[in-house]
């Protein structure tokens, strides 16, 4: 595939998955034998897509309203770099913490190394201490 065209994938894969909430998209676009690194909790690897949903499940049933915005998406060879922001609200508790109903707005970067069309490595480093600070998790937790 042309870099345009793995650009244009990982656009979609935001798209579907991340805003429209589309499990399916996940299977169709990661390979069954992927490697995830820094989308869970550090040291957690993702090594196939059951893995990355069980991930996604946990991080959408806490904030069911995800957004993400593209703010730049760039890529060279066979791999892809988004740069990305999300906005989104605390309503579920699929993480472990009760729901606090605050409003959630984070950063991250995503690469990805594409493969025949499928997601064959990702590393994502996002701000999961803001997160926590936001919704209040890392205050509570330190009492």
């Amino acid at each position: 595939m042309s870099v345009e065209e793995n650009i244009a994938l990982m656009r979609r894969w935001f798209k579907e998955v991340w805003n429209e909430g589309r499990v399916q998209t996940i299977y169709k676009l990661l390979s069954e034998d992927v490697i995830g690194v820094g989308q869970d909790v550090p040291g957690v690897e993702i090594h196939k897509p059951s893995d990355f949903v069980t991930f996604y499940n946990r991080l959408r049933g806490a904030f069911p309203d995800m957004k993400i915005a593209i703010e730049d998406a760039f890529g060279a060879g066979d791999k892809v770099a988004v740069r990305w922001s999300a906005a989104m609200t605390h309503t579920g508790d699929h993480l472990g913490i009760p729901a606090s109903n605050r409003k959630v707005w984070i950063t991250g970067i995503t690469i990805a190394r594409i493969e025949n069309g499928k997601i064959v490595q990702g590393w994502d480093s996002w701000d999961q201490l803001s997160l926590m600070q936001q919704i209040s998790a890392a205050a509570a937790s330190a009492r």
